[in-house]
């Protein structure tokens, strides 16, 4: 777009002038990355020919219009990522809309999402991450057939995670971040079941292709990978990644999890994971970053994990992990800081195995203070005291009644007898040889 028609559309927008015919024939505006400024005029709502409208990481404030819900049935990306808008999301978003990127991401929106994005059958990218965002998980959003991606991390979202029995659900779902809400409950299996996109197939190519219409616009997304943010500016189609991180999910990791073998990037951290590490883990082919820090994980890493030939950070740090750490290959080159926090962890590159301090744990749970009194079979700390009292009373008595009784002259003078006896001298038999023997044989002769 020319810059001086860029520049004076600008300023016809925000003084609300009218517009031209041919700038209603406008489809494409880019003013993102500005310093703008102030709420959004509504006059944008009459460019009825709009399909792309960037304005991130700007300084816009007030509410975003409800005339963007349906500004254009054309309309194929809104971005208005980064910016400073409160307020609920436009309600709506009419039927047959070709709306395919929404990206409200770092904002302070609030309220729930509307139910009219169901109407958004062509969405591929919703990005809704880092606002105020309330409610329970919006499972309906699985219906959308284009949905690839699903941003929902950093807000007030909460509740179970409904265990869906739709089979179509989330099927071309590549990234799923819903970090740092309130989720509480089980990780549904069947759920991850349903993430076809994520599992492997012969029809897969080998070429680069990004997600996006390959034209005007490609999608990017901000992620955590390895334990650092990254702004994913061109999203490879390959790219599949799951991060639950930061809620209040509980229960075992579900062994389907291991069905997702494209996955590159896997994060479960902050939450109360219990039970094993699923050796399925053994079968992400593609993973290269894992991170199941500050759970509740028990027993020993599997060795599996070390099949991971592509993982480049690693994370068990803060769980209740035992045994010998895997080796081979390249798992020998993560650090300490990939497995602290474990007591019962052992071998490179923590102290050896011999060296573990504080008690092994056993190989059973015990949950009750009675179960343990039941496994000890009665041996407590109660009968040792009582019976060093009884001995050491006994002790007492024996001794007053033998000096009383004059009884300890009796006592020496045995024992001085004893005494006498050892130190006499003893006799020396020898016996005489017989006379076959040599010489040398002899007892030698004293002189």
């Amino acid at each position: 777009m020319d810059r001086s028609l860029c520049l004076c559309l600008l300023i016809c927008l925000f003084l609300q002038c009218p517009f031209s015919y041919s700038w209603k024939s406008l489809t494409f505006l880019d003013l993102g990355s500005n310093l703008l400024q102030g709420p959004l005029p509504a006059s944008l709502c009459n460019l009825e020919k709009l399909q792309y409208l960037l304005l991130s990481d700007n300084k816009l404030t007030g509410t975003i219009p409800h005339c963007f819900g349906n500004i254009s049935t054309q309309l194929t990306v809104l971005d208005l990522r980064r910016n400073d808008f409160h307020g609920m999301i436009p309600t709506t978003f009419p039927e047959r809309n070709e709306l395919r990127n929404l990206g409200l991401n770092g904002n302070q929106l609030e309220g729930p999402l509307p139910r009219s994005l169901i109407n958004c059958k062509s969405l591929e990218v919703l990005d809704v991450g880092q606002n105020h965002i309330t409610g329970p998980f919006p499972d309906w959003l699985g219906t959308l057939p284009e949905l690839r991606v699903l941003i929902l991390k950093l807000n007030r979202l909460q509740g179970p995670i409904g265990n869906s029995s739709n089979k179509s659900s989330f099927q071309k779902l590549k990234i799923l971040d819903i970090s740092y809400n309130n989720f509480t409950g089980y990780v549904p299996a069947k759920m991850l079941e349903n993430f076809r996109a994520m599992k492997k197939n012969g029809s897969e190519t080998s070429q680069r292709q990004y997600m996006g219409d390959g034209s005007y616009y490609l999608d990017s997304v901000t992620v955590i990978m390895k334990g650092l943010e990254y702004q994913v500016k061109r999203i490879l189609t390959v790219f599949t990644t799951i991060d639950l991180s930061g809620n209040q999910f509980e229960g075992n990791i579900p062994k389907s999890i291991g069905d997702l073998n494209s996955l590159v990037v896997f994060n479960l951290s902050h939450n109360n994971f219990n039970g094993l590490i699923p050796q399925t883990l053994g079968d992400l082919s593609e993973l290269e970053s894992l991170d199941l820090s500050y759970n509740q994980l028990e027993g020993r890493i599997p060795p599996e994990v070390c099949n991971l030939h592509f993982l480049e950070a690693l994370d068990l740090s803060q769980n209740h992990l035992v045994g010998p750490i895997p080796s081979g290959g390249h798992f020998n080159t993560f650090p300490n800081s990939s497995f602290t926090g474990n007591p019962g962890l052992c071998d490179f590159p923590l102290k050896d195995c011999g060296e573990v301090d504080g008690p092994q744990p056993s190989p059973w749970r015990v949950s009750h203070h009675g179960d343990l009194l039941d496994l000890t079979s009665g041996f407590t700390w109660k009968p040792v005291v009582l019976g060093y009292c009884f001995g050491m009373i006994l002790g007492v008595a024996i001794g007053f009644l033998m000096f009383s009784t004059r009884t300890p002259r009796l006592f020496v003078a045995m024992v001085e007898d004893v005494c006498k006896r050892s130190k006499r001298p003893r006799r020396v038999l020898y016996v005489p040889l017989a006379q076959g023997l040599s010489k040398r044989s002899k007892r030698p002769q004293m002189t």
